[in-house]
């Protein structure tokens, strides 16, 4: 039996590390800077996420009250301009109240014992109520004018009379009939103002 001269019989580990390769990896292990902890890297990255969430839902909020701002604004507009419209509708039968109250007030005033003119006196009445139901029913409202305090967001005082029968500011005419839609002033009432005396 043959011995390999480079092998030496005494020594048995000389052969075993030869046949072992040294990685670079483990040359320069005494040298390397140890990696970061995984679970402090994932805290990092939870802390980030967790910001760039708050950021993000920060924003969000935001635009979802800007378009509620906007859905409101939008609907109040909306209200706005269909209440503008159905005024600028309305307006036009007020004339006509004023004729059939006027045509009314003619009747009484006239001689009706030959009943000459109840038919028509009947007629006028029908129409006025049927006008006046079919305002009430869109939401107009008649202004409440004499024998009130002269109001000047709902009366228009044409005249104003000097007396002591009635107090000093108070409505004691309604020439005109004002009328309210809803809460919005359709047309103020022209009324007579009673004033207190000049000494």
């Amino acid at each position: 039996m043959t011995l390999n001269s480079t092998q030496n019989p005494l020594n048995p580990r000389d052969s075993a590390s030869e046949n072992q390769s040294v990685s670079p990896e483990e040359v320069d292990a005494g040298t390397r800077v140890a990696e970061p902890d995984p679970q402090a890297r994932l805290k990092t990255d939870l802390e980030t996420a967790k910001a760039e969430l708050d950021q993000w839902r920060d924003r969000f909020l935001r635009k979802a009250a800007e378009f509620e701002n906007f859905r409101k604004r939008s609907e109040r507009e909306r209200a706005e301009s269909a209440a503008l419209t159905k005024s600028s509708v309305l307006a036009e039968f007020l004339p006509i109240m004023d004729a059939c109250e006027r045509a009314l007030k003619s009747f009484a005033e006239g001689d009706d014992r030959q009943g000459r003119l109840q038919s028509y006196r009947e007629g006028v009445e029908l129409l006025f109520k049927q006008l006046r139901d079919a305002l009430a029913r869109l939401g107009v409202v008649a202004v409440e004018a004499k024998g009130k305090k002269f109001d000047p967001h709902l009366h228009e005082a044409l005249v104003h009379l000097e007396t002591q029968e009635h107090e000093d500011n108070t409505v004691i005419e309604e020439l005109r009939r004002g009328y309210l839609l809803k809460e919005r002033l359709l047309r103020p009432a022209q009324v007579v103002v009673a004033s207190s005396p000049k000494s």
